[in-house]
Order: structure tokens, then sequence, then C-alpha cells
């Protein structure tokens, strides 16, 4: 049985449809039309709406942006589902509706709910931890949402003027009535169904699930595996969530690494990764769209061991270990080792990934990360490259980690990097020929509607000179941190 909040009405419901998105919840079974379908594939936000969830925060509620199109039914389960016509009291549009009307902001008005859903969802999080709204932020807020009138000034005026100052609306005001509300919805558990959608809550349950369904796929943010739903018109029997295992969402830190759960939504690990890994900020922006950060989940990103998915080059190049559970053993699973082939992995039939260890950085060590796609984002990428370099005190090169996307049948290492440059020393002009000289031909890349052979090798060249030249600057040198701080 999933529950949730439909605005703010009750609901329960069976879960023997393994497939149903939120979108055709709203649409053919609610009539909750104003939520729009464009692509279906969670690319364009048309669909957008908003869910809250309680946090351990005084506030006690979480509002965050999600494509309905590719979010299944468990993304709701406990949380509170927000739709466009929610939003209006009365006859009285909300703030963020009557800035879109006063700053002209929706032309043909497909795309409008969704802006309005995104918009909505910024300007909850501005009313409990205020913070200064610019461009950058305003962008980052709509990054999952396509104008096809191209009327993205307006928009983002409107958005200016509604969140820079947010005032208390009525969601504010009925935070205690919702808070109350879904802490019900949490003491009214109930036993697992046999199947359709499974919601296991513990590591001894979704073992047995795994169990009694071997075949089912396991899902948590469901964005990718969605896809083949909504694009290909595929039909799963049972599929095994794990978005209610609490400890698959944990995060911790001591002094040798930090400890991501391989549930946790990407937007959930963004502070903590970047704190102590700041170098990787804009390749993680440009991981899709935030919709779709909201959603996925670093687990998800690397158990299914795309070629080109945006975090198992960070992995490769930081050495992290894989945590691999099956309810009575763990296994430590070496990056460098993961990966066997295309969509492929020395994970075991009946384990799931638990969690991501990720040693903290050296001050000897030097990090970088670069995505070349065709669009800055919400795109796949042509050629990703992270380069993880130590040195000695002299500049020497003592050790080299890197990962590379788009350029194998899998995310891949460039040994050949390594032993070209371990032992010279980093700024030398010779180190930078030798690494171009082993990057040369280091992948056999294919040629695809993205890009070709060639110019994916003379990416990765590129890309290596690109690190090289950083290393050259003494700003680089000047703003390194202490990582374990």
């Amino acid at each position: 049985m999933i529950r949730f909040l439909l605005n703010d009405t009750s609901m329960s419901l069976s879960a023997q449809d393994a497939n149903q998105t939120v979108l055709s919840f709203l649409r053919e079974q609610q009539k909750l039309t104003g939520t729009k379908e464009g692509c279906a594939a969670g690319d364009c936000g048309a669909c957008t709406v908003v869910v809250a969830e309680l946090s351990d925060s005084e506030q006690g509620l979480h509002y965050r942006s999600i494509n309905s199109c590719i979010a299944l039914m468990s993304s709701l389960h406990g949380k509170q589902l927000i739709t466009v016509e929610h939003l209006k009291q009365g006859n009285t549009l909300h703030p963020v509706q009557q800035a879109m009307v006063d700053e002209h902001g929706s032309q043909c008005g497909f795309c409008t709910p969704g802006f309005v859903m995104s918009m909505f969802a910024l300007y909850q999080q501005q009313q409990q931890a205020p913070a200064p709204i610019n461009r950058h932020s305003v962008d980052y807020a709509l990054s999952g949402n396509l104008c096809r009138c191209t009327g993205y000034r307006p928009i983002i005026d409107a958005t200016l003027a509604a969140c820079a100052t947010p005032q208390s609306d009525q969601f504010a005001r009925q935070r205690s009535a919702t808070i109350a509300a879904l802490n019900a919805l949490r003491d009214d558990d109930d036993t697992l169904a046999s199947s359709g959608l499974l919601l296991p809550v513990s590591r001894e349950q979704l073992a047995q699930c795994i169990a009694a369904h071997p075949d089912a796929p396991l899902v948590a943010g469901s964005t990718d595996l969605s896809l083949e739903i909504t694009q290909q018109h595929r039909r799963f029997e049972t599929l095994i969530s794990l978005s209610q295992i609490p400890a698959l969402k944990q995060i911790s830190i001591d002094s040798q690494r930090l400890r991501i759960g391989a549930a946790c939504a990407l937007s959930d690990i963004e502070k903590p990764l970047l704190t102590h890994f700041p170098q990787l900020q804009e390749l993680f922006e440009r991981f899709a769209s935030l919709p779709v950060r909201n959603q996925a989940t670093l687990g998800g990103n690397i158990a299914n061991a795309s070629p080109i998915g945006d975090m198992p080059p960070v992995m490769l190049a930081l050495n992290a270990t894989f945590v691999a559970d099956n309810g009575n053993h763990i296994l430590r699973l070496p990056a460098n080792e993961f990966f066997t082939g295309y969509r492929q992995t020395t994970l075991s039939s009946g384990y799931w990934l638990s969690a991501i260890d990720i040693p903290l950085l050296s001050e000897q060590q030097r990090l970088a990360a670069f995505k070349v796609s065709k669009r800055t984002e919400d795109d796949i990428s042509a050629v990703c490259a992270v380069f993880n370099v130590a040195v000695d005190n002299d500049g020497i090169v003592t050790d080299v980690a890197t990962g590379f996307g788009g350029v194998a049948a899998t995310p891949v290492s460039a040994t050949a990097l390594a032993e070209a440059i371990t032992g010279k020393s980093l700024t030398d002009a010779q180190t930078l020929q030798a690494g171009k000289a082993a990057l040369r031909s280091a992948f056999s890349p294919i040629d695809d509607v993205r890009a070709t052979a060639r110019y994916r090798n003379q990416l990765a060249e590129n890309l290596w000179h690109r690190f090289w030249l950083q290393q050259q600057t003494s700003s680089t040198i000047e703003t390194r941190v202490n990582y374990h701080a």
C-alpha cells in the first residue's frame, strides 16, 4: 500500500501496478490535467510537480521539484504531492502564479505549469531558509524546464520577483497540519505486498524480496528505469523499491573517507560532496537537471554501469569503494574492478549497493573534472574526464587516478597516462606531451550521434592539456584547502 497526501487529501493506493508513473496517476486517474506530458523522459519539465517530505529541520518540511513522468508511485510514499491546481487559494493566485502574470511569463502556456511548480519549490525553500536570489540561483532552480516559445526572460524575471522576498502563504500557515498528517502516514505502515511495487523498509526485508523475486529490478530514483516504461513500453510484473530503507540514505564523514548511502538522491549529497571535493561542482551541476537530481541516486547511477554516466568516472578517479550487501554478508568492491562490460558489473546476484566510500583528498592531490556535451544542462557527455594526480613536495608525479566516460563500452581509467607521467614533473612541458601521446591511443571509442571516435580521442588529449594548464597557475595552488578540516 502506498500512502501519501495528494495536495490536502490523504491517499492509500494499491501498489499492484509496478509500472504506474506519477504523471499517469494524476492525469488518467485523478483528472488533474494541469500537469502536462511533454517528452515522457524527464527532459522538458512540463510534468514538474513538487513533493514535500518530513525533514529534521525546525521547519519540518523539505520541498523539491520532480519530473512526474519518470517518477514511480513509490516515490510518493509518506510524502505530500503538490500539483499546480493546489497553489491557488480561492480566487487568489499564489505569488509565483501572480508573478508570471505580472511579468507576462506565459506564452503558449504548455510549459507554464511546470515552470510555476519549479518556482514554487524555490519559493518554499526561500521561506524556510532565505538566501540571496540572483540569476544563477534562478537558472539552477529552472534548469529542468524548457520553454518552446523561447520566453525565458519574463519567466526569469517572474522568479526573481516572487522568490526574492517570499511572503507567508497558505502552505506556511498549514505546515503544522501537513506535518501531523505525514506523521500519521508514517505510523500506519503495513506488511509487504507479494507482487507489484514492493516497498521493503529494512535490509532483511529487502533480502526477502530479492529471494522471492530474483529477476525483479531494484529501483530507487527510477530516472533511468522509468524510460523503459515510458519510451520502450516495457511492463514489469514486480519492482523492488529501495526508497523506504533509511540505512541506504545515510551520509557520514570521518578523517579518512566520505560514506554516501547508495539510495541518497544526488541533490542530498551535493553539500557534503562539494564541501570535500569542490572541484566537482561544474560536473555535478551539469548532471541532468535539478528535478532529475532530486530523484536520481548515486547508487543507481553507478549500478546501471552506463559508459556515459556522469558519476562513474568520478568514482574511478577518486579510488572509491562500493559496499555491497545481500542481507547476510558485506562485500567491498573497488571501483576500478567494478565495471566489467557494457552495463555489466561484478555485483553478484542477490547483492545490492548499500554505500559508496570515497577517500578524502590529501594536500598533494590535484583533482579536476570536465564534461563535454552539446548542451550545458540536461545532456549526456560526449566525453567526461576526471583527473586525480598526486605530486610530492618537488612537484613530481607520484600517483595518477583517472576516470573517463564516453570513450569505451564501460567507464574506464587511463592506465597508459599513469605509466607515461609518473615520476615526471607535473608542470613540465614534456609531461604534457607524454600525457597527450599516451591518451592518443588509450581508447577505441565509437562513432555515434553525439561524436565521432576521432573527436572523442582528440577531446581526451585536449582535456588532459586543459588539466595541465590549470596546474601552471598559482591561483590553483593558492586555493587548495585542507580537505580533512
